[in-house]
């Protein structure tokens, strides 16, 4: 059988500009483009990003992800949405599956690309890095995110400050993403561990709407669902 190649390609967090000349070049040669949506809508933050660069004419397809924490729902749909895409890799045809950031750091890629090896291992899989929000959000702020022999750590703020505290024990810089449903008690964990003095809470990078606070205390709403913290450690802490 002559496969197709399945591409999964970062598109960076939010300016069209930061996909990769790879990302660029590929994008123009695919047969299908294929990006996330949530089952609850039809917009895809991915495609929005990677469109200018995308030929004419090229086939756009949204697949269904469901935003839930059911493991049985969301295993339906990477099953149902690898099988997909493997019809048009076993036709032959190259496709390329969107992702914001990079497909291989908290992506939605990673369980599709794990689930389409159990189903058919043989289908060729080529994977371009795409700049992560982190990375943006420090390039976009002047935050200097580790030297020397520093320890750079990079957590998920989903489920609160604990985790935020653990890793603040052994890191100088921490950056931590998802930060937006549990902020306060992330920005209590930065506090306590002395993070909070030298932090920067990005929204929306890359976006129009971009927003960096350099000081925490100056945000008093809940922050956008894009929103992430970068920190150091306070000197003698």
């Amino acid at each position: 059988m002559n496969y197709g190649t399945l591409y999964g390609i970062g598109a960076g967090p939010g300016d069209p500009e930061l996909l990769t000349l790879k990302a660029v070049r590929i994008l123009g040669q695919v047969d299908r483009i294929y990006a996330a949506r949530s089952s609850k809508n039809a917009h895809s933050s991915s495609h929005a990003i990677a469109e200018p660069h995308l030929k004419d004419g090229v086939e756009v397809s949204l697949l269904p992800f469901p935003m839930t924490r059911d493991k049985e729902a969301l295993t339906q749909a990477w099953e149902d949405n690898a099988r997909t895409i493997l019809t048009d890799l076993r036709q032959g045809l190259n496709v390329a599956f969107l992702t914001l950031g990079d497909p291989m750091t908290y992506s939605t890629f990673g369980y599709l690309k794990k689930t389409l090896a159990t189903i058919d291992p043989n289908a060729p899989v080529e994977i371009v890095p795409g700049v992560t929000a982190f990375a943006a959000s420090a390039a976009a702020s002047g935050f200097v995110l580790a030297e020397e022999e520093e320890h750079l750590a990079v957590v998920s703020g989903a489920k609160g400050g604990d985790h935020v505290k653990k890793a603040a024990e052994y890191a100088d810089s921490l950056v931590v993403l998802k930060a937006y449903k549990q902020f306060e008690e992330i920005r209590s964990a930065l506090d306590q561990t002395g993070f909070s003095r030298d932090a920067i809470v990005v929204e929306n990078c890359g976006h129009p709407q971009q927003r960096i606070s350099r000081d925490m205390t100056e945000i008093t709403e809940r922050p956008g669902y894009f929103t992430l913290i970068l920190s150091r450690k306070a000197q003698g802490t």
